[in-house]
């Protein structure tokens, strides 16, 4: 054989053996950004819920917390039913009692949804069993507390019977726990959202929540489990933020100074997909002062829906003219 054709036959193999190998994908390059700064105008009765995205650094959509109560979830095998813990929602299970008498929560308890987002952790929990293809009412009643407004009054209870999720729609049945005629609702399965959302007080379905994909972060009241000093449990009403329980992700620093944070040292944190991980404890109650003050220590590192990094800090929560309720923050891209 003659070197010539050594060395033909040689890169014959050698291009064989490559073609067998995947191309490998080039990761793409995200540059840091600038530090940006917004505020957030949830209003002194914090009023309003704000959603927003980090990447677009705007709001993208702004409820006002009192205009819906009961969540329902619609991804395809999706069947939980949330409360509007904004509101200081609660429900409790009555059991299979005659519906549409007059019924009190004397003896209950009142349960609200775990605020880090669990759908197996919810107030109503499991209102049904499986028949065939359909999901069917155990045919307990609820009464279900609407919670309070924004200046602390009551909104109401009513009674509640989850029928049936069939073919994508939940049927349930409401009136007030006084008793009254039965109403009947049905809320439908909306494509692209994690919950549509129904209002006692219009009777219909509500849009609430913006594409998941669009958004990461939600300002907002919710209720959660705090503790007294002596380790007795109660649910109370907090302001802070909650993170899309789609896909976004967590972590808490406070080892290192916001400027000092780096994509190498985020690289090396624990991330949560709790959505309460963010919560309300960057700030505090200075009895001193009679003001909120900012835990300025308090870094978040924000895995986002769209997969980049950002870190964040609160660096205040009153606007110009000194009214609560206006979280600001800064933030940038990793």
């Amino acid at each position: 054989m003659t070197r010539s054709l050594q060395l033909i036959l040689s890169l014959l193999i050698l291009v064989t053996i490559q073609s067998c190998f995947k191309e490998d994908k080039a990761i793409p390059y995200h540059p840091r950004g600038d530090v940006k700064t917004d505020t957030i105008g949830m209003t002194d009765t914090y009023l309003y819920q704000v959603f927003f995205s980090l990447d677009s650094g705007e709001v993208i959509k702004t409820v006002v917390k009192t205009t819906y109560d009961l969540g329902f979830e619609c991804s395809t095998s999706g069947w939980h039913v949330l409360l509007n813990t904004s509101n200081f929602m609660k429900a409790a299970d009555l059991g299979v009692v005659p519906f549409g008498v007059k019924h009190d929560t004397t003896g209950t308890t009142l349960r609200f949804d775990k605020s880090d987002g669990n759908p197996d952790s919810t107030a109503v929990g499991n209102w049904f069993t499986v028949s065939g293809s359909d999901t069917v009412s155990n045919n307990h009643v609820y009464a279900v507390s609407r919670g309070l407004d924004e200046f602390g009054n009551p909104l109401g209870v009513y009674q509640v019977i989850f029928d049936s999720l069939k073919r994508g729609t939940y049927y349930f049945r409401y009136t007030l726990l006084s008793g009254g005629a039965a109403k009947s609702g049905a809320v439908h399965k909306a494509p692209g959202v994690n919950y549509a959302w129904f209002s006692f007080s219009v009777e219909a379905t509500i849009d609430v929540e913006p594409l998941p994909a669009s958004y990461d972060l939600l300002f907002t009241q919710y209720t959660t489990l705090l503790y007294t000093d002596q380790g007795i449990p109660y649910p109370y009403l907090v302001t802070g933020v909650l993170s899309n329980r789609n896909g976004v992700e967590v972590a808490f620093d406070t080892l290192h100074a916001f400027s000092s944070i780096t994509r190498s040292i985020a690289d090396g944190l624990t991330y949560s997909a709790n959505i309460d991980e963010i919560g309300y404890f960057w700030k505090y109650y200075n009895f001193n002062t009679g003001a909120y003050t900012i835990s300025p220590k308090n870094c978040y590192i924000i895995h986002t829906v769209s997969g980049l990094f950002y870190k964040l800090r609160f660096i205040g929560f009153y606007n110009k003219n000194g009214s609560k309720g206006y979280p600001s923050f800064e933030y940038e891209k990793l």
